[in-house]
This record gives structure tokens, sequence and C-alpha cells, in this order.
């Protein structure tokens, strides 16, 4: 056998030694937790997601390859430097069953007062109070005794030390009649309090305040990073960081996850409508992608009638605020998968439109009849049918596709972003400016079928996302006009053209909430005139 064969051959049976060891999810979890690393530390270490790591420690998912060996290798390792605990020895049983304690106590150790702890609970007649047995808060021993506060307690006198000193022996419960109530005193405490591990809220605040200081340096971190090789390079470091943006948004995600009480579903399997049927084909979901313009308004007429082209800042960074499905998709027929607390895409007949002075809200399409949308478009026609609006009839729902949802899934990473953008602005700084759009939206674009992005692949994400954004612009259009402005055009994510003092209605600038003049356009450079169609 050649040496390249066994080498190989003891690859294989290294790799079946791990699997054959592999710790259950919770012993990963403390395993990890034990040396202090944090789930982007281990996903960057095995070559995984962080969204991996967190799906291996609860056990939604087993270590997979390629992964797999390198992470075995690690916990075999922090097995070494961080054993498990010796579980502790049970406590002596006499032939009643009652647990009992050596009868010669020795040299008893300093121990707290009793005001540091809970004092045993007693009932009217006298009697200690009992229920299910559970480990002593003091010394770690079950005991069916408790406390004021409804934890295990011994009486103190029954109280074993928890670092071994014994105390007196423990007389079998005496039934009696039961005797007049007499004030409880508490019996002394004869044990430490043993340490405790901190709770999950503890421990998830902890994780939080680690993930929000890695999320606040990571951006900052990028683009000094890539100014130093650029040697002070302006140009060349935004072009290193837009080529980065994707792995860096995708660990930006997994950190702002840091503390997140949910597991998400990153490949689900998708039906035949979210599947493209080819590279150059799109799959069948419309996203309401509006091109209006207002049919008794010309640019080729004469007039004089003064429009400006608005810019909706950030548009698609905005729409990150959506309710997106974080489950498999599962199908519903009718109307039956239209809730609050779900999302996903709707088989839809719409209502005829009868508004040509405002925005088809389901953007022009070329074809009538039943369509896909996603669920913010369904939102969106659902609150033009209701009282507020009153514009339009509810569409009929034929059947969908959808999960349990949370508006807040990407909020967190949308703050983030939102944020570093902020600062950038205020500091006129345009590299991290340029780096935080690619980020958002490079993770955006490639959520669904991308060869460039093998951490998620969640077409209906993309598909909503966009069509929030659609949504949102739709909305801006609305307040326009009940303010007595005409909306001339509405195109894309970003793009509004209005008649009249629009300073009115928006609040000017480049942040979230404003709107900017658009500039640079040829067909559409900040202010021009347009002539009116005869009616």
């Amino acid at each position: 056998m050649s040496e390249g064969r066994l080498d190989g051959v003891e690859a294989l049976l290294e790799e079946a030694r791990l699997m054959a060891w592999m710790p259950s999810p919770a012993e990963r979890l403390r395993l990890r937790e034990a040396a202090g690393l944090s789930r982007a530390q281990v996903a960057a270490a095995v070559g995984v997601g962080r969204q991996t790591v967190a799906n291996w420690e609860s056990g939604e998912t087993d270590p997979q390859p390629p992964g797999r060996g390198r992470y075995l290798k690690l916990l075999k390792g922090l097995a070494e430097i961080h054993p498990a605990p010796a579980p502790a020895a049970p406590a002596p049983v006499a032939e009643s069953g009652t647990p009992y304690a050596p009868a010669e106590p020795t040299t008893p150790q300093a121990l707290p007062s009793a005001a540091e702890l809970p004092a045993t609970a007693f009932r009217p007649d006298g009697l200690v109070v009992q229920g299910a047995p559970e480990p002593c808060i003091r010394c770690g021993v079950v005991t069916p005794f408790k406390a004021t506060d409804g934890r295990s307690l011994h009486p103190g006198a029954m109280c074993q030390p928890s670092l071994g000193t014994p105390s007196a022996a423990i007389a079998p419960p005496v039934t009696q009649a039961p005797a007049p109530a007499a004030p409880a005193h508490p019996s002394p405490v004869l044990s430490p309090v043993p340490a405790r591990v901190s709770s999950r809220p503890q421990r998830r605040a902890q994780s939080s305040a680690r993930a929000q200081a890695e999320t606040n340096t990571l951006i900052t971190g990028a683009v000094h990073e890539e100014l130093e090789r650029a040697e002070g390079d302006a140009d060349a470091a935004l072009q290193a960081l837009v080529k980065r943006a994707i792995p860096d948004v995708m660990r930006l995600f997994e950190e702002t996850r840091a503390t997140a009480r949910y597991q998400y579903t990153a490949y689900p399997s998708l039906p035949d409508i979210l599947h493209k049927p080819s590279k150059r084909e799109p799959d069948q979901i419309w996203e309401a992608r509006p091109n209006f313009h207002h049919p008794h308004y010309s640019l080729k007429a004469p007039g004089d009638i003064r429009v400006t082209a608005l810019d909706a800042n950030a548009a698609y960074l905005s729409a990150l605020k959506c309710w997106l499905p974080i489950g498999k998709l599962e199908h519903h027929l009718g109307d039956d998968g239209v809730d609050a607390k779900r999302s996903g895409v709707h088989l839809i007949t719409p209502a005829p439109w009868h508004h040509p002075h405002l925005p088809d809200p389901l953007g022009d399409r070329e074809e009538p009849g039943a369509l896909w949308i996603t669920d913010a478009t369904l939102r969106l026609l659902l609150r033009l049918s209701g009282p507020k609006y009153g514009l339009i009839d509810a569409p009929t729902v034929h059947e969908s596709w959808t999960s349990g949802a949370t508006e807040n899934f990407l909020d967190a990473l949308r703050k983030v972003l939102a944020a570093a953008r902020d600062t950038a602005l205020a500091q006129d700084d345009s590299i991290t400016e340029g780096y935080v759009k690619a980020m958002y939206s490079k993770f955006i674009s490639t959520m669904g079928e991308s060869i460039h992005n093998r951490e998620i692949q969640r077409p209906d994400w993309m598909h909503i996302i966009h069509s929030q954004a659609y949504a949102n612009l739709w909305g801006k259009a609305y307040k326009a006009h009940q303010a007595g402005l005409e909306v001339i055009a509405m195109m894309g994510t970003d793009e509004l053209h209005v008649t009249g003092d629009w300073r009115q209605v928006f609040a000017e600038g480049r942040g979230l909430a404003q709107m900017k003049i658009k500039r640079g356009d040829a067909k559409a450079s900040g202010e021009y005139t347009v002539g009116q169609v005869a009616r």
C-alpha cells in the first residue's frame, strides 16, 4: 500500500474516532462557553457560519462536512482543557428512603449569616413544608424540604455542608397529630452557598454586550484595514471593501443574532414558484416594481408646470424592517395562510385599480389575471382596502406558501448599518458610506439563488424586501398626494417626481427618513417642467 493511501486510511480512521466520540449538543455548548469563545470565533475557525454553529449547539442539526472534522477536533481539544465536572455523589439513603447525613460533625467552616439565605418554610402546624425532591440550595443534597421562596432547602440542623463537613444525623420525619401553630424560628445557616452557574438572562446579556462590541468595531476595523493596505488610496480601499462586502455583512448578520431567541432556516426546501427555471429566467414572484407616469402630464407637451425629482435615501436599508418568514414555508389553500403573524408568498387575483392619478400598488402589469405576490405587497393591498383608505377592494387569495414570521428579524442588522451610515455622513466619510451601501445591497441581492453567497438561500426574503421598498415608496407618493402635491412619476425603489412645495411634506436631507433632490440623472435632473395633456 502506498504512503498516500495509508495517510488517507489514517485520516478516515481519525474522523471515525471523532464521530464516535461526538458530544451531545449541550456538551458542545458547555465546551465553547467554558473556553470563553464566541460562536463567531468558532465559526471562523472551522469555516462555517455562526448560525451553523448555533444549530449544532441546539441540536437542530448535527455537524456535517466540510466543517465537521475541524469542529470535532476543536471540541476534542477543549474537552481536554475543560473536562466535564464529575457528577455529585448521591446522598446515603436510609431504609425509609429518607436522605441522611453522617452522625458525627467535624470542625465547622467559616459560615455566612442566616440573613444571606432564605429561611426554611413552615406550615401552620409547625412542620416543615415538603414538595418534589430537589437539590438543596445550601449543600446540593436532594431534599423534599422547601425554603420560603419555594426552592429546596434543608432545615438548618439537617443541612450537610457543601465542602464535605457532615452535620448532625437526620431523623426521619415524624407523623403526629397537628399541633397548635407556633412561630417559626429559622435554624442557623451551617454551610456556605455553593457557586451557581449564571442564569440564561445573564448569559444572554453577556453575549449581547460582546456582540455589540464586535459589531461596533467590525465596520470601522475593515475600513482602516483596507486603507492601510491601499496606503491611503481611497478609491482602491473602497474597491477592496466592496469586494469583501458579502462575507463581511454575513459575519455582521450572524453577530447581530447573538442574542436571538429562535433559530431560522437558512436553506429551506422551496416550492417551484421560488425556483428559477434557468439562470436567465426569473421565478414566478411579482414584486410590484413601479414604473408610473401620470397620464395627464407629458415631458413633450409645452408647459411650465415645475416638477421636482426626489430621491428616497437608502430604500433597501429601510426595507429590512419587514415581516419575514423564519421557518420552512408551508402550503395553504384559500386565505388560510393569510395571518398577521405569518409571511411568505400568495397567489391572488387583485381587484381593479380605479385611481389613474396615483400609482397602482401592484406596479405596471402587462398581463391580467392571478399572480404570485409577496407578503409585503399583500399587506399593502389589504391596508388600502380597509376603512382608513378605501381605495380598492380586497384581493382574492387562492393559495399561499407561508411560515411563522417576525417584523424584527433583520432589525438589529438594519440599526447597525444605519448607525454606521449616519456616522459616515456626519464625518463626510465616503469610503464607509460606500462600504455600508455595498453590504446591505449585496446582502439582499445574494440571499436568493446566488453563487456569491453560500451561507443562505432565501429567495422569498429577497422578494419580500424588494416589495417592501416599493411599498414604502408608494406610501411616500400617497403622503404627497394627500398634502396636495401632484405625483408625476414614481419609478423603482427610490424615485418620486412631484409638483408643488415638497419641503412642506418631506424633511430634506440624507437620513433614512428624509428625501433629497435627485441629481445626475439625464431623465430627471433636479427640477424640470412638464406640460399638461388635454383630459
